[in-house]
């Protein structure tokens, strides 16, 4: 018989308790990691994937049984652009469920109080009505590109939907729209649109190049959440939030990419012209996420995207001699 979640009440979370970061040193593992600690998170566990395979199952349950975190946020995964996704959908699709797996079923043998997975906006079907409500999910076909990534975090969701439901532990999931920030992926291969740009327009600038050529017309809407704000809005869920939908985390409005570049090549101080082939594709012609959601139980976006794109530069430009090319 299926179990109501244990009467979770909205309270701050034990400062001093064992809280689990699985992916602290990626994107979103280091913004989440940097907000904990500001807030006085005290025991704090993180483990490189050199110290800790999330894909060998025996290994991560020796480890939560060691550990025995109380709180844990899911933010580790196999994650690419474009390309990579529509290279080697197999190593998607199987990683990312292992990963998850092997991360919630360690916790939930140890009873792990409260469990966050993070997601993916791409859980959404390609023609979702905008902006894109929590309810659209498997109402349509997903992006071919991207697909297999999908169907691994729609089935996280339902991990914690499942255990919810049979064991009555009051997990939650979140689904942040693109995000950035420091500690991004900016190597040609394996960025998004916003990290490329960046590179693109701070190399011009920097060998005073005259012209930058962009994909596609620029027309494109997308919606970009900074890391920092992502990590503070997992948080306040964790204190303030109990159901068994995601919430969609975003900024709730959008920028065209035309837009994007112009502020990132102000920023750059890049002084040429942009270019926009249009004989290359312009992918989906607008991404937003409705936060209505979110927005209900208390919180709003507080990083503007100017500012936040001229502190991920600044990042960058002290970080790039070591990042990968």
């Amino acid at each position: 018989m299926s179990k109501e979640p244990l009467g979770f009440t909205p309270a701050p979370l034990d400062r001093q308790a064992t809280f689990y970061v699985a992916g602290h040193r990626g994107l979103v593992g280091s913004g989440l990691w940097r907000h904990l600690d500001a807030e006085g998170f005290t025991g704090l566990v993180g483990r490189t994937s050199s110290e800790l395979d999330l894909k060998d199952r025996p290994a991560v349950f020796d480890f939560f049984r060691e550990t025995k975190p109380r709180y844990v946020i899911l933010a580790a995964a196999k994650v690419g652009g474009i390309l990579a996704n529509d290279t080697y959908p197999a190593d998607f699709l199987t990683e990312n469920l292992q990963i998850q797996l092997n991360v919630m079923d360690a916790a939930l043998e140890q009873g792990v109080e409260r469990l966050l997975f993070l997601g993916s906006s791409c859980i959404y079907p390609k023609y979702a009505e905008q902006p894109i409500n929590e309810d659209s999910l498997l109402t349509g076909h997903l992006e071919p590109t991207n697909d297999a990534y999908a169907v691994a975090k729609i089935a996280g969701i339902m991990q914690v939907q499942a255990v919810r439901r049979q064991h009555g532990l009051p997990w939650i999931s979140a689904m942040p729209t693109n995000l950035y920030g420091p500690g991004d992926n900016f190597s040609p291969q394996g960025s998004h649109v916003l990290p490329a740009l960046i590179k693109r327009y701070d190399e011009a600038a920097q060998a005073g190049h005259e012209v930058v050529t962009n994909w596609g017309t620029g027309a494109p809407r997308r919606e970009f959440l900074h890391v920092d704000d992502l990590a503070s809005a997992s948080l306040h869920l964790m204190e303030h939030f109990d159901g068994p939908q995601q919430v969609n985390v975003g900024t709730g409005t959008d920028v065209t990419i035309k837009e994007i570049a112009e502020t990132i090549g102000k920023i750059v101080d890049f002084r040429g012209e942009t270019e926009w082939d249009t004989s290359k594709p312009d992918g989906t012609p607008q991404k937003l996420l409705d936060v209505s959601k979110l927005e209900a139980a208390g919180w709003t976006a507080q990083i503007s995207l100017e500012d936040g794109l001229r502190s991920t530069i600044e990042w960058y430009r002290g970080h790039k001699a070591s990042l990968r090319t």
